[in-house]
């Protein structure tokens, strides 16, 4: 089948987003909602690193992290970020641009509930990208950790949330012969969404 034909016919680029993700759910071998998660200093430096992503819907893109590591606290300073997926096998990519916030207490407290036992622990012990001056020291706090909470449930440290990217510019990318590739651009307005084609 044609591939063009197969794409989604939507205005909706949150919902052509989770068209391809499933897609990308269904051939990627590893982590399909990874994604490259842009942030900058108030001073406009700017650090990338990959986050996994656990949400998406009408209102944003979520992802999970320590508030005190450095792209917690970049995103408290200058609460705008920017994703980048890329699914190899489906040669293709998403640009994803716009404000953050963080999720509520409801939402947060929710998806920590649903994580791995270690993983929980986990966000109690690490100090996410503070000096480390051995594993020992990892290895010594999850274990403290381990002691302390026992059997009994492990609540969210108040230094671990998320945060919802409302995106207001979507760029969708689709690999085509001789590079001339598709790029479809999706600009929110007071209206609603509307879309334009660049240039490869």
């Amino acid at each position: 089948m044609d591939e063009t034909a197969r794409q989604p016919t939507t205005d909706d680029p949150v919902a052509l987003f989770q068209a391809w993700m499933e897609e990308a759910a269904r051939s990627e071998p590893n982590d399909p909602n990874a994604v490259c998660l842009a942030t900058a200093t108030p001073e406009g430096r700017p650090s990338a690193r990959m986050v996994l992503l656990k949400d998406v819907d009408a209102r944003g893109f979520v992802f999970y992290t320590n508030l005190e590591s450095r792209k917690g606290r970049e995103l408290t300073a200058n609460p705008f970020a920017a994703l980048c997926f890329h699914w190899k096998t489906l040669q293709r990519s998403v640009r994803v641009e716009g404000r953050v916030e963080q999720v509520s207490a409801e939402e947060a407290d929710a998806y920590y509930a649903s994580r791995p036992r270690g993983s929980r622990i986990g966000a109690w012990a690490s100090r996410q990208s503070r000096p480390l001056e051995s594993r020992f020291a990892l290895e010594k706090a999850v274990a403290e950790y381990t002691m302390k909470f026992g059997l009994g449930e492990i609540p969210r440290p108040a230094h671990w949330s998320g945060f919802r990217l409302l995106p207001d510019r979507i760029e969708l990318w689709r690999d085509m012969p001789f590079r001339l590739h598709e790029r479809r651009v999706f600009h929110r307005t007071a209206t609603g969404w509307e879309m334009e084609m660049l240039y490869p």
